[in-house]
């Protein structure tokens, strides 16, 4: 189930990987939309605004999980495209290491401070209990996410799309079930809808892990593989903490955009939380399309296909550029059914507010996409430091946007994110095209390749 993304047509093997990474997200939507629906419509608007209240902190935290997870997987993905094993082997191994201590430390901070987070944030207190109790048991079970995130992260680095997704349909199901348990029987309120997410997350955790071991030799490690190795370390981390931090100093943003809605009210809160839902799950591709990027540009410069790159990048932004526009086509005639999945009948009042914050980001949905493509793309190329940057320009704009809410009350909030989006390209496109020359310069080496490292060089060193 290995696929190599090094050698075919770029469009097709794009959308080969893609799709069934695209149903991963999907499927991973649904846990947030399922505990939401269930939550609006059988607790009410005020429990599901306890919900949404948690929404910027949740993607901050959980958010970092992914991204380091994924940052840990792009060594993976260059070793495997360069066909050098052993190295994916202990790259695999060390990762583990990493997992477990940082998802240690992260697990025991965020509970403890999470009291404090929640009062930074200026949660109304008419929903903070109910806030607290969701928020702390996700954050109680990070380690579910860290389990399914790197295990994901490692099986997609070998081309492996579909396993992850094959797990991910059988937790929703699960947490499907759970959260009618939880709540309509057990009648846990808001608690049972984070427990339901925790425990179909390690569920999906435990299935890619055994498919890991079970499934792929050159991932069976020997007693030398498990060395605590400093360089190798660094070397993870140099990935993975500029992508963990990376969205989270973008979620620092949508912080300042939560609390200053917040700030406006349960309405607003209600309301926001509800478009999000519906934002979320149509953005789904563009998550796909990153992660896809990511694997294709690892496994690309591994190999030392650096022709293939370019032609890659357009074949994406191609598909980016045609979903944006279907989805804003599909937008005007669904948009009010679609948000009323997420608001009771007493809540309907709230629809043009929600309707207002959807079709505003919507309109930028291409600078979105643009964002995760040409950002994952410089991961996978092995830039990730360079490609933070794009998350502080992004943190940047929704402060800005977030100071001016006080001032022009919801509409500022509504732009955040699409200015957001477009600051983070100004950026990302040259940065992308530095990227590439660095890789094609035959004076910088990054790791053993097939081909002699001048090969496809497009610079001009004749000066």
């Amino acid at each position: 189930m290995t696929k190599n993304l090094t050698k075919g047509s770029p469009m097709r093997l794009i959308l080969s990987f893609g799709i069934p990474v695209l149903f991963g997200y999907l499927f991973q939507q649904l846990y947030n939309v399922v505990d939401t629906a269930i939550v609006g419509k059988t607790l009410g608007g005020a429990a599901l605004a306890a919900v949404g209240a948690t929404g910027s902190i949740n993607f901050l935290v959980v958010g970092f999980c992914a991204g380091v997870c994924g940052g840990f997987a792009i060594p993976v993905a260059q070793h495997f495209g360069a066909e050098n094993h052993q190295e994916l082997r202990r790259c695999t191994a060390s990762g583990v290491w990493l997992c477990l201590i940082i998802g240690a430390a992260l697990t025991a901070a965020t509970v403890l401070l999470c009291d404090v987070i929640l009062t930074a944030m200026n949660t109304p207190a008419d929903i903070y209990q109910r806030s607290y109790s969701y928020i702390v048991t996700i954050f109680a079970g990070l380690p579910a996410f860290f389990l399914y995130n790197f295990c994901a992260g490692i099986l997609r680095s070998l081309g492996d799309s579909r396993t992850p997704v094959i797990w991910l349909i059988v937790s929703s199901l699960v947490n499907i079930a759970l959260d009618v348990l939880f709540i309509l029987t057990f009648h846990l309120d808001v608690f049972g809808a984070a427990l339901a997410t925790v425990l179909a997350q390690a569920l999906a955790g435990v299935g890619c892990l055994v498919r890991m071991v079970r499934g792929y030799p050159i991932l069976r490690t020997e007693a030398g593989d498990w060395r605590w190795d400093r360089r190798r370390m660094g070397e993870l981390c140099l990935m993975g903490l500029p992508m963990g931090l990376q969205y989270s100093i973008t979620a620092v943003g949508s912080v300042m955009i939560q609390t200053a809605v917040n700030g406006l009210g349960t309405v607003y809160v209600t309301s926001v939380t509800a478009a999000t839902k519906v934002s979320m799950f149509l953005c789904c591709p563009f998550d796909a399309m990153g992660s896809t990027m990511a694997t294709y540009g690892g496994q690309n410069v591994g190999a030392g296909r650096w022709e293939r790159l370019h032609q890659g990048l357009r074949s994406c932004v191609s598909l980016g550029a045609a979903y944006s526009a279907l989805s804003l086509g599909a937008l005007l005639v669904l948009a009010d059914p679609l948000i009323m999945l997420f608001l009771d009948a007493g809540s309907a009042s709230l629809l043009p507010l929600a309707r207002q914050y959807l079709f505003i980001n919507a309109l930028f949905f291409f600078p979105l996409s643009l964002v995760n493509i040409v950002r994952f793309m410089i991961q996978g190329m092995g830039f990730s430091p360079l490609a933070t940057l794009a998350g502080v320009l992004e943190m940047a704009a929704r402060a800005g946007l977030a100071f001016l809410v006080p001032a022009f009350g919801f509409t500022a909030a509504c732009f955040a994110s699409p200015a957001a989006w477009i600051m983070a390209d100004l950026f990302l496109l040259p940065a992308y095209f530095f990227c590439y020359r660095k890789l094609t310069c035959p004076d910088r080496p990054l790791l053993p390749r097939k081909k002699t490292m001048g090969e496809n060089c497009s610079c001009d060193h004749s000066a």
